[in-house]
């Protein structure tokens, strides 16, 4: 019987180019802080700085009569191309990699005598690639102790035959390649022709295929262009924030809606932060706006060839204040005028725009938001200011689907986990096994997750690492109605999901990876299917469990929880004091009649070895006006005490079984209770 295939969607032109110009960024961005210390040393100290220095600006003749060579030349040619290389090879292979590269790269500086940056992108990457089939030959065949012999002389070897390729074959290829662009370019200036660019890069940038053509063509010719000149035009072709600008204003006047109230803020961002892609949803809303942004790069373009105009250094990222610093001494008000003009252009066009189509902006921001982020192929860091996720820390609006929760709290051990426990049962019963519930503490939190579950008093701190996600606060994590909206949440954005492009759900799938990288090796800040984990026998012990508890104070009751631990030789004195402070800051009460006080994050030196403590309290104490039955004590170290949590929590939520834990008589009772739930 033949057997149907189902044939593997075709990833669109567009998702390689954009790959393409990831890779290439991803080799330029790192180093643009050593790209900024080149251009002020460039802008203060050459012969026509505002400070010129011969020594550091490379020109004239020292006290023997030879050149100065400067800080300016040797940056430019060597420092920037080197760093380039190696920051491509080590993309492709680590270290090693990055090693191989900068040395190949070295040919190709010396073979073409000018600033080899396409051949930096070049050499690196192709040297991390070659070094990493090479290594894989001989991989495992090595006889022990020789390792570091072969492993050397097999990188300086291949280096060297590299740098010499670089140097005769790769070097005079890059070289023509340079001089063709840089006369296509200059064809351009002569005729007039520049400003027509914006034809093709405003798209770009909303279609996020804007790095091929920024960071691997008009950066490196720019750098050559400024190294000549002092200065050049090309730094500003994609990076002016005046069209986003312009675009923006209009819709603060002439928008409706969402689109409206949200419109300033991201004008903000966009002109000062320089994150060009917060007007990218606005542009995709109504696509005749791209009209707005190409007119507005258009009128800047051409100022900037009228007034003679440019930057000493790229400007990144598209801030204002990075574009003034980077402005050559005479082009200042050329510079400004570029970007007051193209804003100015970009608000008429745009205005006009709004004015004359009529067009609901309510309910649009959120759908054009989502796919922007499906074309960058991961979450934005700035989508929050559009949609309002996180602004009032409920349930907010999803981009995607949700592949990743984590619970947050200050340690990470103790309300986290059991809240985690708690969600990750309803979401299962839900039919969503799927979908990662983990616990961490808020000094771990990484902006890797879709949805962040918190205290209502430590939302605020957990907003700043996790800004991309949705965040939700509650009162306690043991009942909150609030779970209920999470499971409604995951069932309707990863139905959502299902019927998304093919790259929409690669960006989710890639999310759950890093957010479960985040997470692992993190000790007791994960709770990753704690279901699995076997359980100490000696975490929950007879003497630790109190059926009917002496205090009758919220502070009495965690000093009696932690003397139990104590008492085990679990935790020294500091880690109870470190209780009580953690229960000042955010309380441990859970909801269903239980609390579970436990250090901070900061006393985990404090701890041992894991153990549990039980106290019941039969009439109840006040824990900060709610009654409290059972105070869990937690002493947690790696993930030795979840399972115990998980075992707790599960008991905790079901009504019937917290009735059985107030009528035991025996603590035999209490243990067998836990123990069933999970056997």
């Amino acid at each position: 019987m033949a057997t149907e295939t189902v044939a593997k969607p075709k990833t669109s032109a567009r998702v390689h180019v954009q790959k393409f110009g990831t890779f290439l960024s991803g080799m330029i961005m790192p180093n643009i802080g050593a790209f900024i210390a080149w251009g002020i040393i460039t802008a203060l100290f050459i012969e026509k700085g505002w400070i010129p220095v011969p020594q550091l600006g490379g020109f004239g003749t020292n006290a023997a009569g030879a050149p100065n060579t400067g800080l300016v030349g040797p940056m430019i040619t060597y420092l920037l191309p080197l760093l380039i290389a190696y920051t491509g090879g080590r993309m492709v292979y680590d270290v090693r990699g990055g090693v191989v590269g900068a040395i190949g790269t070295m040919g190709v500086i010396v073979g073409a005598g000018i600033p080899m940056f396409i051949g930096a992108m070049i050499m690196g990457p192709l040297g991390g690639w070659t070094m990493k089939k090479l290594d894989s030959i001989w991989d495992g065949k090595i006889r022990p102790g020789f390792e570091m012999l072969v492993n050397n002389f097999s990188a300086g070897i291949w280096g060297a035959l590299l740098a010499m390729l670089g140097f005769y074959g790769i070097s005079p290829l890059v070289t023509a390649f340079s001089t063709a662009a840089g006369n296509v370019v200059q064809f351009l200036v002569n005729n007039g022709l520049l400003p027509l660019t914006s034809i093709f890069i405003e798209p770009a940038k909303v279609l996020f295929l804007n790095n091929a053509i920024n960071h691997g063509v008009l950066t490196p010719l720019g750098i050559q262009q400024s190294l000549e000149q002092g200065k050049s035009i090309l730094f500003l072709l994609e990076a002016n924030p005046g069209p986003g600008l312009g675009l923006l204003l209009a819709y603060m006047f002439f928008g409706r809606g969402a689109a409206k109230a949200s419109a300033p803020g991201a004008a903000l961002i966009h002109f000062f932060g320089g994150i060009h892609e917060i007007y990218f949803p606005y542009v995709l809303m109504r696509p005749m706006l791209i009209l707005a942004t190409i007119a507005g790069g258009m009128t800047g373009i051409a100022t900037l060839a009228i007034t003679n105009s440019g930057l000493v250094a790229p400007a990144a990222p598209g801030s204002i204040i990075a574009v003034i610093a980077q402005t050559s001494r005479d082009s200042y008000l050329g510079v400004i005028l570029s970007v007051l003009l193209a804003a100015t252009v970009s608000f008429l066009v745009a205005s006009l725009i709004l004015r004359t189509t009529h067009h609901s902006d309510e309910g649009d921001l959120n759908a054009a938001t989502s796919k922007m982020e499906a074309m960058k192929g991961k979450k934005s860091s700035v989508a929050s200011t559009l949609t309002g996720v996180g602004a009032g820390g409920g349930v907010g609006v999803l981009t995607g689907p949700i592949s990743n929760i984590v619970f947050a709290c200050d340690a990470g051990m103790g309300s986290s986990a059991m809240g985690a426990s708690v969600l990750r049962n309803k979401i299962k019963a839900a039919g969503f096994p799927d979908v990662k519930v983990t616990n961490a503490s808020i000094a771990n939190l990484s902006d890797t997750y879709d949805v962040v579950v918190t205290h209502q008093d430590l939302t605020e701190r957990a907003k700043p690492a996790t800004a991309s996600a949705v965040h939700v606060s509650v009162d306690n994590f043991m009942n909150s109605p609030r779970y209920d909206e999470i499971v409604e949440m995951v069932q309707r954005s990863n139905a959502e999901g299902a019927e998304a492009p093919a790259e929409a759900g690669t960006s989710a799938g890639a999310r759950a990876s890093a957010a479960a990288g985040a997470t692992a090796g993190t000790s007791a800040e994960t709770a990753a299917a704690p279901e699995t984990v076997a359980a100490p026998s000696d975490i929950l012990v007879p003497e630790s469990v109190v059926l009917t508890g002496s205090a009758s104070t919220r502070d009495a009751a965690i000093d009696e929880a932690g003397q139990l631990l104590l008492a085990r030789g679990a935790v020294d004195n500091d880690y109870i004091l470190a209780m009580h402070e953690r229960e000042e800051s955010v309380s441990t009460y859970m909801g269903s009649f239980l609390a579970i006080p436990h250090g901070t994050n900061a006393a985990k030196d404090h701890i041992k070895k894991s153990a549990v403590s039980v106290v019941r309290y039969p009439d109840g104490i006040d824990w900060n006006g709610k009654q409290v039955k059972f105070v869990v004590g937690v002493a947690g170290i790696n993930n030795e005490h979840l399972h115990i949590l998980s075992s707790i929590a599960k008991v905790f939520t079901n009504k019937a079984q917290v009735a059985q834990l107030e009528a035991a008589t025996s603590v035999d009772e209490v243990l067998e209770l836990f123990g069933k739930v999970n056997a």
